[in-house]
C-alpha cells in the first residue's frame, strides 16, 4: 500500500534502454538484468556490492549525526550521497529474491527516464498484471531508493521531494492517501515547520517526515519508508475521514444541487473509498460546505438591515422592516411583503386570507409566519411574511398590526375580509383588534386533525367534513345526528365549537369554498426546507419561489384562450350540463323557480342569489342559477365574479418581483443610493437567545386546540387503577 516506485538518486548518469528486460518474481521484487540468462552468481556478487556500499552509507550517515547532532531527516541536501555515487559511475540495477537491489555495468535509460517492462518467460502478462505490476522505474531528486508493492493512483503517489504549498496541504495530501490506500495514520510531530507521521498499526515500518522550506511556505518530503506489513485497516471506517474531509469529498456535488441529502452523501462515500461513516458526519460535512457557501446563521441577522434595504430598492413600494431587542440588539421580528403581491392581491384576488405559522429548523429557531391570499384559479397566493424568535400573542398581534397597516391603503375599495386560522388566542384577539369587521373562521385542517385525534375514528371524520361542507342548515343538522348515533361524545364535543366559526351552512363570510388555510402542509415541498436556512438565505429562498411562480402564472395565463380561469371554467361547465334537465319558471324580470329532481329551489338573478347557497358561497352560478339565466338568454360567465376572470388573473400576477444582488455589492449599491439611510449600515442585530436543542427537531406540530387540553385518562381493565393499560400492568397476579 505504500510507494511502489523505485527512486534512483539525481545524480545517476545511466539510461535503460527500451529493450532492456525487467524480470518481476513472485514476490514481487523486480530483477534488472542485460538478458533472461543472467547467471545467479553474478547477481548475488552485484547484491553484495550494492549492500556493501549502503552500509558505507549508513556508517557515513551515523557518523554525521554524531558530528552535527542532526537527523538525516535534517541533513543538507548538498551534502546527501546518492546511490549512483556511491557505485562510481553507470550501473544497472537488479531485485532479486531477497528484495535487494541488483547493480551491473550494461543497463542504460531512456530519454523519458521510465524503464521498460517485458514478459518473462515463466510469466503471463496476464498474471503480471494481476500482480498489478506493470510500473515504471521513476527517477527522483532523492538518496532513497524506494519499492512499491501495490499500484496506486498517481494522485495518490508520495517520495521524497515532493512539494506541497504549505503544511495544510501536505496534511491534505497524506490523509487522502491514507484513505485511498486504507491504513491508517498516527501523527507524531506537526508544526508549523515539520510534520511527522507513522502508520497507525503498532510495528508497521511505514513512516513519512516532512519539513519546511526555509524563506517560503513550502512543505518538502525530507524521508519516507513506504513499505507496509501490517495489511492495512481491518474495520470499515477511517481515522482520516474527518468531518473537513467529507466536506471536501462532496463539495462539488454540494455547490451543483445544494438539497444533497446526507444519506446520499454516506452512499457515495462507501461506493467510491469503501468507508462506512456515521450519518451525523455526513451531516456535519455538508453543513460545514454549506455555511461557507451562504454565510453563517450570525451573518445573516448581522446583515438583515442591508438585506431590508435591498428590497426596498430594488422592489419599490415594498415593506421590510427588522426589529431588534432595544437592550441587546437581539432579533426579535421582521416583517417581509413585496409590492407584486400587495398590488395582486388588493386589486385581483379574493378577500380572503388564510393565517398559518412553521418553526424554523435552523441554528436559532423562531417561527415563521405566514399571511396568504388565493387567486381566481385557487392557487395560493403569499402576501405577507413575518419571521419571529417566538410564537406568542404579543408576535401575533405585531404581525396583524403591519398586516393591517399594509392593507390600509385600498381599505375603501375593498369588501369585508374573511380571516381562516386555527383561532388560537393570539390569533383571535390581533384580528379583532387589526379587523374588527372581518370574518375570522376556523381552519378546518387543524379542526379535523384535533377530532380525529380524540377519538381515531374514519367515518366520523368524514362525516364531520360533511357537515362542514353542507350548504344549508338543515344538511348540517342532518349530518351531526349521523355522528350523534355513532357517539354521543363526539357530537357533544363538535357542539362545544360554535358553528358560525366553522359549517359552511352558518358562516357569515364568503369562503369560495376554502375550508382550509394548511399554507404550510400545500408549500411544505420548498417553505420546509427553506426554514432550516439561515434567515436571509430563507427569505430569499421564499423570494425566489414567488418571482418563478408570478413569471411561469403570468406566462401560462396569456396562453389561455377562454372568458374563464380553468378552474372556474370547469365548474361552470358543469352547472350547464345539470342545468339542461331542469325546468325553469319565470316570476318576473329577475325571480325564477327551478325543478329539478332534488326539489325547487328560487333564483335571484339580480342580487345573484339561490336558495341552495351555492351561487353566493363559491362566486359562481350554481345549476339552478344557471338553468335560470339560459332560460332568459344571458350570457352566464356576466354572472361569475370578477376575480375568476382571465383578465382579472393576468392582472394579479401583473407586477413583477425583482432579483435582489449578491450581499458583496450591497455596501457599494447602497453608498450609491440617496434614499439609503445611513443609519442603517450602523444598526447591529444580534442573533436570537433561543437556540436550537440537541437532537432532531420534531417532525408533528403540536395543534393550537391541543394546547392545554386535559389528556384522556386511561385505565387499566386489570387493576382498576388509572394511568396505565393493562399490558404495561405491573400489578402482581
Amino acid at each position: 500500500m505504500a510507494n511502489h516506485d523505485m527512486m534512483l538518486g539525481q545524480n545517476t548518469n545511466g539510461a535503460l534502454a527500451h529493450n532492456q528486460p525487467v524480470v518481476l518474481n513472485r514476490n514481487h521484487n523486480m530483477a534488472i538484468a542485460q538478458n533472461h540468462g543472467l547467471e545467479m552468481e553474478q547477481t548475488h556478487e552485484q547484491e553484495a556490492q550494492l549492500g556493501q556500499s549502503l552500509d558505507d552509507q549508513n556508517d557515513d550517515d551515523h557518523k554525521y549525526e554524531q558530528e552535527n547532532g542532526l537527523s538525516m531527516e535534517e541533513k543538507p541536501e548538498h551534502e546527501v550521497q546518492d546511490v549512483h555515487h556511491l557505485h562510481g559511475g553507470s550501473s544497472e540495477l537488479d531485485m532479486s529474491d531477497h528484495n535487494e537491489l541488483v547493480v551491473s555495468e550494461t543497463q542504460e535509460l531512456d530519454e523519458n527516464m521510465e524503464l521498460a517492462v517485458i514478459q518473462h518467460e515463466d510469466m503471463s502478462m496476464e498474471s503480471m498484471h494481476d500482480m498489478g505490476l506493470h510500473q515504471a522505474l521513476v527517477l527522483t531528486p532523492s538518496h532513497v531508493l524506494q519499492q512499491r508493492t501495490h499500484p496506486m493512483s498517481p494522485n495518490f503517489e508520495l517520495h521524497v521531494g515532493q512539494e506541497f504549498t504549505d503544511v495544510k496541504a501536505c496534511r491534505r495530501a497524506l490523509r487522502d492517501t491514507a484513505i485511498a490506500l486504507h491504513f491508517e495514520m498516527q501523527t507524531i510531530k506537526s508544526d508549523k515547520t515539520r510534520f511527522t507521521a507513522k502508520c497507525a498499526t503498532e510495528g508497521c515500518p511505514w513512516r513519512i517526515h516532512a519539513a519546511k522550506l526555509p524563506g517560503v511556505p513550502t512543505f518538502t518530503i525530507r524521508t519516507i519508508n513506504d513499505s507496509h506489513t501490517c495489511g492495512g485497516i481491518a474495520h470499515l471506517g477511517h481515522q482520516q475521514a474527518s468531518v473537513q474531509w467529507v466536506a471536501n469529498s462532496v463539495e462539488q456535488r454540494l455547490r451543483e444541487n445544494p438539497n444533497y441529502k446526507p444519506k446520499e452523501i454516506l452512499e457515495e462515500i462507501h461506493r467510491t473509498h469503501g468507508i462506512t461513516l456515521s450519518y451525523k458526519q455526513a451531516w456535519r460535512g455538508k453543513e460545514r460546505i454549506m455555511a461557507a457557501m451562504r454565510g453563517s446563521f450570525e451573518e445573516g441577522y448581522r446583515l438583515l438591515p442591508q438585506y431590508c434595504e435591498q428590497i426596498k430598492r430594488t422592489n419599490p413600494g415594498s415593506i421590510a422592516s427588522v426589529y431588534g431587542n432595544p437592550t441587546d440588539n437581539c432579533f426579535q421580528r421582521l416583517f417581509v411583503s413585496f409590492q407584486a403581491s400587495i398590488y395582486g392581491f388588493l386589486n385581483a384576488c379574493r378577500p380572503l386570507l388564510g393565517l398559518d405559522r412553521t418553526f424554523l429548523k435552523s441554528k436559532y429557531l423562531g417561527t415563521l409566519l405566514l399571511a396568504t391570499g388565493f387567486d381566481g384559479d385557487g392557487g395560493l397566493f403569499p402576501l405577507a411574511f413575518g419571521v419571529v424568535d417566538e410564537e406568542n400573542d404579543d408576535n401575533w398581534m405585531w404581525f396583524l398590526s403591519e398586516l393591517h397597516n399594509l392593507l390600509e391603503v385600498n381599505t375603501e375599495n375593498m369588501p369585508r375580509l374573511t380571516i381562516l386560522s386555527d383561532r388560537q388566542k393570539g390569533i383571535v384577539d390581533g384580528v379583532e383588534a387589526n379587523f374588527p369587521t372581518a370574518f375570522h373562521g376556523f381552519c378546518m385542517r387543524h379542526l379535523s386533525e384535533s377530532f380525529r385525534k380524540e377519538f381515531n375514528n374514519t367515518m366520523l371524520v368524514n362525516l364531520l367534513w360533511d357537515a362542514a361542507h353542507a350548504l344549508t342548515v338543515i344538511e348540517f343538522e342532518a349530518k351531526i345526528l349521523e355522528i350523534e348515533e355513532i357517539s354521543q361524545d363526539a357530537a357533544y364535543w363538535i357542539r362545544r365549537i360554535p358553528p358560525r366559526l366553522w359549517a359552511t351552512a352558518y358562516f357569515e363570510g364568503t369562503r369560495f369554498g376554502h375550508l382550509t388555510a394548511n399554507i404550510v402542509e400545500s408549500l411544505n415541498t420548498w417553505i420546509i426546507e427553506a426554514s432550516g436556512l439561515p434567515i436571509i438565505q430563507m427569505m430569499e429562498c421564499i423570494r425566489r419561489q414567488l418571482m418563478t411562480w408570478f413569471n411561469e402564472r403570468r406566462e401560462t395565463s396569456m396562453q389561455w384562450t377562454s372568458i374563464l380561469v380553468p378552474t372556474a371554467e370547469r365548474r361552470v361547465a358543469e352547472a350547464l350540463e345539470r342545468a339542461r334537465t331542469y325546468q325553469v319558471l319565470r316570476a318576473n324580470e329577475a325571480e325564477f323557480e327551478v325543478i329539478s329532481h332534488e326539489g325547487t329551489n328560487i333564483v335571484d338573478i339580480r342580487n345573484r342569489c339561490c336558495l341552495c347557497r351555492g351561487w353566493q358561497l363559491y362566486g359562481l352560478p350554481c345549476a339552478h342559477a344557471v338553468a335560470a339565466l339560459l332560460s332568459c338568454r344571458q350570457n352566464v360567465h356576466r354572472f361569475t365574479e370578477s376575480c375568476f376572470t382571465v383578465a382579472t388573473y393576468r392582472k394579479t400576477y401583473s407586477q413583477t418581483i425583482h432579483p435582489i444582488p449578491d450581499k458583496t455589492l450591497w455596501k457599494e449599491l447602497s453608498e450609491g443610493d440617496p434614499n439609503v439611510s445611513k443609519a442603517v449600515g450602523e444598526m447591529i442585530i444580534n442573533p436570537p437567545k433561543s437556540l436550537r436543542p440537541p437532537g432532531r427537531p420534531r417532525k408533528k406540530r403540536v395543534r393550537a386546540e391541543d394546547r392545554g387540553r386535559m389528556k384522556r385518562v386511561v385505565h387499566c381493565s386489570r387493576c382498576n387503577q388509572t394511568g396505565h393499560f393493562r399490558t404495561t400492568c405491573a400489578a402482581p397476579i
